[in-house]
């Protein structure tokens, strides 16, 4: 038996896919046609989604704000895919700020 998918083994998996499929026909894929769009369409479904997870937190509704909440980091990917940036900075990033007060971290990034 093998062990079990990590959030990250997913994620990896989620990236992998996403930068195979954007070199799809856009007609068969949603991935490509997506991208064909541009970063600006890309953009926006990332801003849609973010606004269709914060309703679904609202409502009160589990199943509906874990499914906004799968749309808005897939969507999220597929504009980190277009522009080049790989999820591993995001992650990077993340591990970077482990330990460190939001207050604190907040306000360094407005004495920059």
């Amino acid at each position: 038996m093998s062990a079990p998918d990590t959030p990250s083994d997913t994620l990896a998996r989620l990236e992998a896919t996403i930068a195979q499929r954007r070199q799809a026909d856009p007609s068969s894929s949603y991935v490509a046609r997506l991208n064909a769009k541009g970063i600006k369409k890309i953009a926006q479904k990332v801003g849609e989604e973010g606004t269709e997870t914060v309703i679904a937190a609202l409502a009160e509704d589990e199943a509906a704000l874990v499914g906004e909440a799968a749309d808005l980091i897939f969507h999220l990917m597929v504009l980190l895919n277009a522009k080049g940036v790989p999820f591993a900075d995001v992650l990077a990033e993340l591990d970077r700020r482990e330990g460190v007060s939001g207050i604190a971290e907040k306000a360094a990034r407005a004495q920059d």
